[in-house]
């Protein structure tokens, strides 16, 4: 990343890096949504119990993102960001077993981590209704759905805070390329998880073959 030269944009390119992610990655949001909502994932506590693995997996794999030291001066509450420890514990309050948490490899660049904590991120928003399907298994925000439960802020302004520090980053036109990359890559992760534990999953797509972001021991 450059930190002095921050290349001019586009005129009709969105400003700033969140909104240029959404709109770079809003099909295969938009599809991913669908996928996983078309499985029915709170149809019972045992469809639930498999959407807390994709869960889990998807957030053991970026945890150690949260530390990021080139990240974390820009996101000052990164670290408090996480939700692997929250997920854990819905596991454990739903009657899962906890695998030991691994990480492995090295830090991935700036940008490209950006673009895997906006999708981490911006699935709080959506978590609002996901709870709501989740209260229907007689789970809570303190009882097995605690992932899901808001910032005591509120989700707006906790989703604000974080685009704003983003949008911040004094990022070349280079870098936004990288984080929009590293935002197609969490997206397609995600879908490659949620076809392995819902047991729907076609060797043959190319989803099959995204593997997680490098992470730091």
């Amino acid at each position: 990343m450059n930190t002095t030269a921050i290349a001019s944009r586009e005129t009709d390119e969105p400003r700033g890096l969140a909104k240029r992610l959404k709109a770079a990655t809003h099909n295969q949001h938009d599809a991913l949504d669908k996928r996983i909502m078309g499985l029915d994932p709170f149809g019972s506590r045992a469809r639930y119990a498999t959407f807390l693995k994709i869960q889990h997996d998807f957030h053991q794999e970026i945890d150690p993102l949260y530390n990021h030291p080139g990240i974390s001066t820009f996101i000052a509450d990164l670290s408090e960001r996480r939700r692997l420890d929250l997920i854990r514990q819905d596991i454990v309050d739903t009657g899962g077993t906890l695998s030991d948490i691994r990480h492995s490899g090295d830090l991935i660049a700036v940008p490209n981590a950006v673009g895997w904590l906006y999708v981490a991120e911006g699935s709080k928003l959506g978590a609002a209704f996901l709870l709501k399907g989740a209260e229907k298994l007689r789970l809570s925000e303190s009882f097995g759905a605690r992932h899901l439960a808001a910032h005591i802020d509120g989700r707006g302004i906790h989703w604000r805070r974080f685009t704003a520090a983003i949008d911040a980053i004094p990022f070349t036109a280079a870098d936004d390329a990288r984080a929009i990359e590293g935002a197609r890559q969490a997206f397609a992760r995600v879908r490659f998880l949620v076809e392995k534990h819902f047991g729907t999953i076609n060797h043959n797509e190319r989803v099959a073959k995204v593997s997680p972001p490098p992470t730091a021991q």
